[in-house]
């Protein structure tokens, strides 16, 4: 396991990981953006655009946030029928406030950075986060957040949360 920042954990998470699946991407994050990654020349476009190629490839992607994803994350997403029609699936709960990405249950980051390009590194020196993360292709270390991450999906946390009447999409 490594433990990254800036532009090498923008590397590992997203260009290493989450644009090379093939099964699956399993993303916990508190806020929900529009993440932009390269595109041709010096122009990036969204990463909701992969997620749609991804998705039409039969990937299955998942995100748990805690707030409503911002107004451009939408609007991108509305436009795209691959990912609106169940190619991508959003789970809402107020307090999701972890990051963690699983990538074919064979890569894992858990650390500070939200699901956003100032939280993964890739916006410039200035403009980003200060975030860190460890990132790893350990089975256990994989296993651990599949597993917490899969408990909270199915709604585990639901019944005790303490917090129902806040939850705009109660799981159970």
């Amino acid at each position: 396991m490594e433990w990254l920042t800036g532009r090498d954990l923008y590397r590992a998470v997203i260009t290493e990981g989450v644009l090379r699946a093939e099964r699956s991407i399993w993303i916990a994050t508190a806020n929900l953006k529009d993440l932009y990654v390269p595109g041709t020349g010096r122009r990036y476009r969204p990463i909701l655009d992969e997620f749609s190629r991804l998705a039409r490839d039969g990937v299955q992607i998942r995100v748990i946030h805690a707030e409503l994803p911002s107004r451009s994350f939408r609007e991108t997403f509305d436009s795209l029928p691959a990912l609106v029609d169940g190619g991508l699936e959003l789970q809402i709960c107020p307090r999701s406030h972890w990051k963690m990405v699983i990538v074919d249950g064979t890569l894992g980051y858990t650390g500070s950075a939200n699901f956003t390009g100032a939280g993964l590194g890739a916006k410039s020196e200035r403009n980003r986060n200060l975030e860190l993360g460890a990132v790893g292709r350990e089975p256990e270390f994989v296993a651990m957040l599949e597993r917490t991450f899969d408990a909270f999906w199915m709604g585990d946390h639901c019944e005790g949360c303490g917090r129902r009447e806040l939850c705009p999409d109660p799981i159970r």
